[in-house]
């Protein structure tokens, strides 16, 4: 029986975000999911693991920071 992975590709789908941007959340975050298999550098993560991953990426560091730029006061 053969067993499918997502990649970055999908797993950036579920967010709205490109497979660049996963690639740069697992350099950035050691607490982000480890992938259930790796082919050749190329990770992959059992579809099953969405929960977790939802639930790491809702406690993402960084989340609600704020940081930018202040509202201009001259409206």
């Amino acid at each position: 029986m053969t067993t499918h992975y997502l990649g970055v590709t999908s797993i950036g789908a579920w967010f709205g975000v490109t497979a660049a941007t996963v690639s740069k959340w697992r350099n950035r975050y050691d607490n982000c999911p480890e992938p259930d298999a790796e082919i050749e550098q190329t990770p992959g993560w059992l579809p099953s693991r969405r929960a977790e991953w939802e639930k790491w990426h809702a406690g993402r560091p960084g989340q609600g920071a704020g940081g930018g730029r202040p509202p201009s006061k001259n409206t």
